[in-house]
């Protein structure tokens, strides 16, 4: 009997599986792995070490804090930091063989006279992390220690949007700066991945489509799901007419009906904008979020079926029929907010 309240159980054959559609898709070049935020909640450690046994040598994280504790199970492959040196010691990426992402022309002074292997962001029009390349000095295109040049795209979920090839073809310019054959140039993340060969360069670096994440592109023919959202029912009761279920007094019933209570709220990462119009699952069975999620619990509408669950089951939240893409849209964010704001509290099991 599980004594967890919620579990994300995490399917790693299907993880393996999304990693093998890019492979094959991008054939001859590289594929990369993101693993930054926990490996989008579902564990780095883990998606790192089936990862590496499959072939990725390649592995984006976001801060030294993530890669420093990484490096502490495993001194194997490639760990870039995106966030570039966060005006840490320089000899502390060095000593743990990580590669900082250089993002800014007083991160290139601190790192051009140094041993250190880096790589450089080039910001081509999304102006978030990066250096312009007009802030780029001559010497920097002839050093051995580059290990490689990437950019990020800004639309690259909206295959039509003119502005992805705006941004590949300053990549594009900027790449023919560059003359050692050795460096790794990237442009494409999971969606940029679809644009086309002509994104692909000789390294693509998937983050959340590795975990089961779509955009409704047409990834999702290609990519499998990879988790489940589960919560045990810790109380069922009858609620009768004219009655406020949760905070505020946002739902009140008009007859008597059964409910389910269940143990995951917004503490574990559920949204609030669930809130009466959500729903739950239980094999085929479909339930309605009533009231406000709270922070440890949700209340379901269990009236039609009320004979089926009992206290100590789990009903699921996301699961292969019902992705974290569907509870995206209901929620008004992306699969990457759903995934990265499970919670510590809920336990992740992998089969």
């Amino acid at each position: 009997m599980n004594n967890s309240s919620s579990i994300l159980e995490v399917n790693l054959k299907n993880l393996i599986y999304n990693y093998k559609v890019f492979k094959k898709y991008i054939q001859n070049n590289q594929v990369a792995a993101t693993i930054k935020a926990n490996a989008y909640g579902i564990g780095d450690r883990k998606a790192f070490d089936i990862l590496y046994k499959n072939g990725c040598r390649h592995f984006f994280l976001a801060t030294l804090k993530e890669g420093l504790e990484l490096r502490k199970f495993y001194q194997k492959g490639n760990i870039y930091i995106l966030n570039g040196l966060e005006n840490n010691d320089i000899n502390t990426f060095k000593k743990n063989k990580l590669i900082p992402i250089i993002n800014s022309k007083i991160e290139i002074k601190l790192i051009e006279k140094t041993k250190l292997k880096f790589g450089i962001h080039i910001d081509t029009g999304l102006n978030r992390l990066g250096i312009n390349k007009i802030d780029l000095p001559k010497k920097i295109y002839n050093k051995k220690n580059l290990q490689i040049i990437l950019s990020h795209l800004a639309s690259s979920d909206e295959k039509n949007n003119i502005y992805n090839y705006f941004q590949n073809n300053k990549f594009k310019s900027i790449k023919n700066l560059f003359k050692n054959k050795k460096i790794i140039f990237s442009l494409a993340n999971s969606m940029g991945t679809i644009l086309g060969k002509d994104f692909h360069y000789n390294l693509v670096r998937p983050g959340i489509s590795l975990y089961g994440g779509h955009y409704n592109t047409k990834l999702k023919k290609y990519i499998k799901p990879v988790v489940k959202l589960k919560a045990k029912i810790i109380q069922i009761k009858q609620i009768l007419k004219n009655e406020f279920i949760g905070y505020n007094q946002t739902y009140k019933t008009k007859k008597n009906i059964w409910v389910a209570i269940i143990g995951i709220g917004y503490g574990d990462g559920i949204s609030r904008m669930l809130s009466n119009r959500g729903f739950v699952y239980y094999k085929k069975h479909k339930f309605r979020i009533l009231g406000r999620v709270s922070m440890d619990t949700t209340t379901i509408d269990i009236t039609k079926l009320n004979n089926l669950l009992k206290v100590g089951q789990y009903v699921e939240i996301i699961n292969y029929s019902h992705g974290i893409d569907e509870l995206a849209k209901i929620c008004e964010t992306i699969s990457n907010e759903i995934l990265t704001s499970i919670s510590y509290r809920v336990q992740r099991i992998y089969k």
